[in-house]
């Protein structure tokens, strides 16, 4: 149940990607097509998963997060599935990647004030050696790579 994206269907994904709120009779007049045929390729994309959903971008300044950190995570030895554990029920970790390296994660930490920091990260320190980065600021936000 494979499918092949044409050039139609990869410009469809980029115009979601920038905007996920664009009408389908406007992806239509960028693609060429009827508002009805974008939405069957719109479901197309979804059934064989090229699509996994629909969702807001969230300025987390406005909800307070006003401080980002990367945080490089080493459990020490025997405790890997403990500190992968403590992580996932850290709400305050937005995503997490087990990399390879010294270091067997990297998190994205958000932090109101970073007086939170020794808080969040400190009953860790038992099971992990942590270094941690603060983010000054972004060069570019996640994006796509060429669909090409």
């Amino acid at each position: 149940m494979s499918k092949e994206l044409d050039q139609t269907d990869r410009q469809i994904v980029e115009i979601l990607e920038s905007d996920g709120r664009t009408r389908l009779s406007d992806i239509g007049k960028a693609v060429g097509l009827t508002g009805p045929a974008v939405g069957e390729r719109l479901r197309s994309l979804q059934h064989h998963g090229f699509i996994a959903g629909f969702g807001a971008q969230v300025d987390l300044r406005r909800f307070g997060y006003t401080i980002q950190a990367l945080v490089r995570i080493k459990p020490r030895s025997g405790q890997l599935h403990i500190v992968e554990r403590m992580i996932e029920e850290q709400p305050r970790f937005s995503s997490c990647d087990r990399v390879t390296g010294d270091d067997c994660y990297v998190a994205r930490l958000l932090l109101k004030d970073v007086a939170e920091l020794d808080d969040i990260l400190l009953p860790f320190h038992d099971r992990a050696e942590t270094n941690t980065s603060i983010v000054k600021s972004f060069v570019f936000e996640p994006r796509l790579p060429p669909l090409d």
